[in-house]
């Protein structure tokens, strides 16, 4: 069964505001794989738990359709109330029963939500869904995060990560797929052209104020706000603090560089050439 975490409004607007598109390495690496592995344009391209859309808009800019899906209304509210380009839609439908005719799509998508999929059910659905000769890109960002500003990268790094962890301790299940690098999904997608790239390093122009509401935004701490709301708060602006007082500033709002890395399983659908001489 799926796993829905993301459903209030609030807490969407919160994503909305702060969550990042894909950084440049990301895209690169997807980008190049579909050139390497695609002889004809796509038709047709599904980002499958798109949130409020920041993955799917670095997908229009390539590409000639763009469907976004969620599970979520009120993630898929905040995606269609985006200035985005006109090539791009948005669906509310479940990872595991997307309104697509059989063999019907190109490219398959999904930046950081298929842990939260049901993975036997979506690889069956993602396997009906695709052409033949499709591809699918379905990646997350680790915990594995650092920030970086002038000579005191180090400190402010450890500032983040306590709080970060502190945060972590409210995590579900789930995220165990994202701390083995999505090995779990890489072995589940049942395509024998496949691989796992765990080493793609992304630098993310962020600010002070946007770093704490990249954490703000995360599932474990809204599980947290929950339990504890008043401790929630404080523990955010006291982190906030503690940054500005490291770095030696006194605005929130200045630059940071926030380093993340990302986990990406790429594959491809057998053509049904290829399938013939497989067989």
């Amino acid at each position: 069964m799926a796993t829905q975490m993301f459903e209030g409004r609030g807490h969407a607007a919160v994503y909305q505001k702060y969550r990042f598109a894909p950084g440049e390495e990301l895209q690169q690496t997807i980008l190049t794989y579909l050139q390497e592995k695609r002889a004809n344009p796509a038709e047709l391209v599904v980002d499958v738990g798109c949130g409020t859309g920041q993955g799917t808009g670095f997908l229009a800019e390539h590409f000639k359709k763009v469907v976004g899906t969620d599970i979520s209304e009120a993630q898929i509210q905040e995606a269609r109330d985006a200035p985005s380009l006109p090539n791009v839609s948005y669906l509310v439908c479940p990872a595991e029963e997307l309104p697509f005719e059989d063999a019907s799509v190109d490219i398959l998508t999904s930046f950081t939500a298929a842990h939260w999929f049901d993975i036997e059910k979506f690889m069956k659905e993602a396997n009906r869904v695709m052409k033949p000769g499709g591809c699918v890109a379905i990646s997350t960002y680790t915990v594995d995060m650092s920030l970086r500003y002038g000579n005191c990268s180090e400190k402010l790094t450890k500032v983040f990560r306590e709080t970060w962890d502190l945060i972590l301790k409210y995590s579900h299940d789930r995220l165990k797929i994202v701390l083995e690098d999505y090995k779990e999904i890489f072995e589940a997608l049942p395509f024998p052209d496949k691989k796992r790239i765990t080493d793609i390093f992304d630098k993310i122009p962020m600010t002070i104020a946007g770093v704490v509401g990249y954490m703000e935004s995360a599932s474990p701490y809204q599980v947290f706000m929950k339990n504890d709301p008043k401790a929630a708060t404080s523990l955010l602006q006291e982190t906030e603090k503690r940054m500005l007082e490291t770095m030696g500033v006194s605005s929130p709002e200045t630059p940071v560089e926030f380093w993340v890395r990302h986990v990406c399983v790429l594959g491809c659908k057998a053509r049904e050439i290829d399938a013939y001489f497989a067989d």
